[in-house]
């Protein structure tokens, strides 16, 4: 089994690397499950129903998301219209959408769970208490299961990887848009890697434009954010998994770079 996961989509920027990217990277990795993080893929805050509709088009099979989900809040609506489109599991009771879904490979059911992180993040419910009623939900019988773990600080990350080890297939960390160096297998066979990075403009800080981002660290005021024009990123991972035992053997991380023009 083998799992292509894609970091976080930033806008126009990171919907066309991925375009570019995907099919060469689908037979380079040839993966079975294909998930993107694209909490910030419509003009870099939130989501939409057309770009949903786009991303699983190009062959994404999971949509994990983050604290920006709901940047657009036509989206509180339209989620419930995004069968494979996820929302962190610990958001509370009557929050739309959901946080774990099952999906059918060609090896196999395999589960993706989204959950937000609470250390620096907008408040949510207990992540690793959350997890576990996530994984009490699903057949004993399904072997595949992924994490995406959207979260600031790399200790709770690295907790909850621990914390989850020999339970799940892979721990993979999303919301810093800085890919992690930290990928390895956890000693009970769980994937880890603290941050995916993201996909998107190169030449920014975090995907929006290097003077707006400079003026409000300079002032303290308040700037318009946008992304960034200019050369492209895309960063992930590849998670290759035992079929028998749904745990991982081996996690390598991936990056691409283009040329808009």
């Amino acid at each position: 089994m083998n799992i292509l996961f894609i970091g976080d989509l930033v806008g126009k920027a990171g919907r066309r690397i991925l375009t570019r990217c995907l099919p060469e990277l689908l037979d380079e990795s040839e993966a079975d499950l294909v998930i993107v993080n694209a909490e910030n893929a419509a003009g870099g805050f939130g989501m939409s129903l057309q770009i949903y509709e786009q991303l699983t088009g190009l062959g994404v099979d999971v949509i994990t998301t983050g604290n920006h989900v709901w940047d657009r809040r036509e989206f509180v609506q339209e989620i419930t219209d995004c069968e494979r489109l996820l929302r962190p599991y610990n958001y509370p009771p009557g929050v739309p959408g959901r946080g774990l879904i099952v999906v059918e490979t060609d090896r196999g059911p395999a589960a993706v769970i989204n959950l937000a992180g609470r250390v620096y993040m907008t408040p949510a419910d207990d992540p690793f208490r959350a997890a576990d009623t996530a994984l009490a939900e699903l057949d004993p019988e399904i072997k595949f299961k992924f994490v995406d773990f959207h979260a600031e600080a790399t200790s709770e990350k690295q907790a909850l990887g621990f914390y989850l080890d020999g339970r799940v297939t892979a721990v993979v960390g999303t919301h810093t848009h800085v890919p992690t160096a930290d990928e390895r297998v956890l000693p009970s066979g769980t994937a880890y890697l603290s941050d995916a990075g993201m996909s998107g403009p190169i030449n920014s800080v975090i995907g929006v434009k290097v003077e707006a981002c400079v003026e409000r660290f300079l002032t303290g005021i308040p700037q318009r954010f946008e992304t960034a024009a200019g050369p492209l990123e895309l960063n992930g991972a590849v998670v290759v998994c035992d079929d028998q035992t749904g745990l991982a053997l081996s996690i390598r991380r991936v990056h691409r770079e283009l040329d808009p023009d």
